[in-house]
């Protein structure tokens, strides 16, 4: 049956189903063998003669986010054909934030692990990469920067808003703000359930500025989407559009051989952390971008990080730290509109996944029309960075705030610390009536670190006690070595390193300590002695958590800490390149 050829041939070594041949110990029959088997499903040798472009396929039952990728996957595969490709959708392991025990975060270097070696283990000249939900796409652009095919990144979007009672609300801010109204008796168990029938209205990532759109925006930011494709809704036409664009690229970046590492360097990473800042990103963002780093040799700079923080204004008007949805944003511009203000912060020269550079990219989309979502540079909703990062003996390794989300009267606090232990000693205490706690307290939560959980959740959002809910209590501090959700809100302070199951001085924290806070110096104080803090080490010593087999076995003996991106010593670039932001 003849068919069109493609427009151009691959001359980057063995291309199409030439590339990973499996062992047999004959090329040419090995060959002759895989032709035979995929000739079974209908190709002609003229199909199989083009560019070969992979397409992970994350659609899951389980993962909502993701409801729309057989869409997303027939208008990728329009675009690789339009543009004379091969597309072959392959499954991906698919992991939802609300669907994942004990957390998604615990199985995000599986995910990764994965992602890496179904690109290595298969024949594709090019990869795109379909994720959303907050830990595939860090997964899968982790594993693809391993992997160093040319790789393009296809978010699957965001949901739409809903509307209660005439509000608009939209997951998953609104979740819990709704949620803490209930814990507090502000509305009945009938508007709870009334409520939880609006906050997803359509498939697709939560429609605030949480984990998913954090990192949809930073992705594009590095480049590793094509312009335009952070911000649209998923149940959009703009969506699949986007798509068909993304299936077409692919196609031009394999012929072209650009492959991930032209992409993802030291100036990519310093576009990203900036806009992490600029959005009020969620602070899982740093966990990720870390991660993303450490595999192309970038080692996480901390204090750089903060400084660039002073110096990187707040921009975006989304909740949690501002007003708006990601709908909002769409609308607005997007990603184009918020790069135009940022543009004198940017490194311009960084090349994209469209084989332009961010300036230029940036140059095309012209001047922003008139919008109240993203403000402009001297205009800021926050002055600095929506994220701090703190130092002190409480957290010799560094922790973080969310300062865009905190509340600026407890940002500068001293008091007295009530501790939990675990979650479990949490979820039995936290409401008890009987609970020596007080509204000036700061509430201290051990072992939900990386290895303590294992798998470090997003249980840094800690509930405010009931029975101080009930009496109009809405924050306090908050201290621990977990994660919070990007959609979470308060003055809450994460990422304490070392963790207490690796003998950070947070282990040894006992009820009635005094901790002081001032994001204002960047200071986490415990006010207790070093010879204190050996006495008790030496009084309870900490027991590493381990495993017998399996998965959990590997997890806890490989994992890295927070400011390492929780991802895996044997998984980071063998080279040490430098460090990210670089000054």
């Amino acid at each position: 049956m003849p068919t069109s050829k493609p427009p151009k041939t691959l001359h980057i070594g063995e291309s199409g189903l030439r590339k990973g041949l499996t062992s047999y110990g004959d090329k040419e029959f090995s060959l002759f063998l895989r032709k035979a088997f995929i000739k079974g499903a209908g190709y002609t040798d003229s199909a199989l003669d083009r560019p070969v472009v992979g397409i992970a396929n994350t659609g899951s039952a389980y993962n909502p986010c993701h409801g729309n990728a057989p869409q997303l996957i027939e208008a990728v595969k329009r675009g690789v054909m339009l543009a004379g490709g091969l597309p072959m959708d392959f499954p991906n392991m698919s992991i939802h934030e609300s669907f994942s025990s004990p957390t998604s975060m615990y199985l995000r270097n599986l995910m990764a692990m994965e992602t890496e070696e179904l690109i290595r283990a298969q024949p594709m000249d090019a990869v795109v990469l379909i994720g959303g939900c907050d830990k595939t796409v860090p997964a899968q652009l982790m594993g693809a920067a391993s992997a160093g095919l040319p790789a393009i990144q296809l978010i699957t979007g965001s949901m739409l808003t809903g509307s209660h009672r005439g509000n608009r609300v939209g997951a998953c801010t609104d979740c819990r703000r709704y949620w803490a109204q209930f814990r507090a008796n502000a509305i009945d168990s009938d508007e709870k359930d009334e409520v939880n029938q609006q906050l997803v209205p359509s498939v697709g990532t939560c429609s605030v500025m949480g984990t998913a759109s954090t990192m949809a925006c930073i992705a594009e930011a590095l480049g590793m989407t094509v312009p335009g494709g952070a911000s649209p809704p998923a149940v959009t036409a703009e969506r699949m559009r986007i798509a068909e664009e993304t299936g077409a690229r692919a196609v031009q970046m394999a012929i072209d051989g650009l492959t991930i590492d032209r992409i993802l360097t030291a100036d990519a990473f310093e576009n990203a952390w900036r806009v992490l800042l600029a959005i009020g990103g969620s602070t899982n963002g740093i966990v990720h971008l870390a991660a993303l780093a450490g595999r192309v040799g970038l080692d996480l700079d901390l204090a750089a990080l903060d400084r660039m923080g002073r110096s990187t204004p707040v921009l975006l008007d989304l909740k949690p730290s501002g007003q708006h949805y990601m709908e909002d944003f769409h609308h607005a511009g997007g990603m184009a509109t918020l790069l135009h203000q940022l543009k004198p912060l940017l490194r311009l020269n960084a090349l994209t996944v469209n084989g332009r550079t961010l300036g230029e990219n940036i140059q095309a989309t012209g001047l922003p029309h008139a919008q109240t979502v993203v403000r402009p540079l001297d205009q800021p909703i926050y002055p600095q960075g929506g994220i701090a990062v703190l130092q002190g003996n409480l957290a010799p390794g560094g922790a973080i705030i969310k300062q865009s989300a905190a509340d600026p009267v407890l940002m500068e606090h001293e008091g007295r610390a009530v501790v939990f232990e675990n979650s479990e000693d949490l979820a039995q205490r936290i409401d008890r009536d009987d609970l020596d706690v007080n509204a000036d307290d700061i509430l201290v939560l051990k072992n939900i670190g990386p290895k303590g959980a294992p798998g470090m959740p997003e249980a840094g959002y800690m509930p405010i006690p009931q029975k101080l809910a009930r009496a109009g209590v809405k924050d306090m501090v908050r201290i621990s070595d977990g994660r919070m959700s990007g959609t979470a809100f308060g003055t809450i302070v994460l990422h304490v390193t070392p963790e207490s199951a690796m003998d950070g001085p947070l282990a040894h924290v006992q009820t009635g300590d005094r901790i002081r806070l001032s994001v204002a110096q960047r200071r986490l104080d415990w006010l207790v002695s070093d010879e204190e803090l050996q006495r008790r080490r030496q009084a309870q010593p900490v027991v590493t958590p381990s495993a017998t087999r399996g998965y959990r076995q590997l997890f806890l003996q490989h994992v890295t800490q927070a400011d390492q991106g929780v991802d895996f010593d044997f998984l980071r670039h063998p080279d040490h390149k430098g460090h990210t932001p670089s000054g």
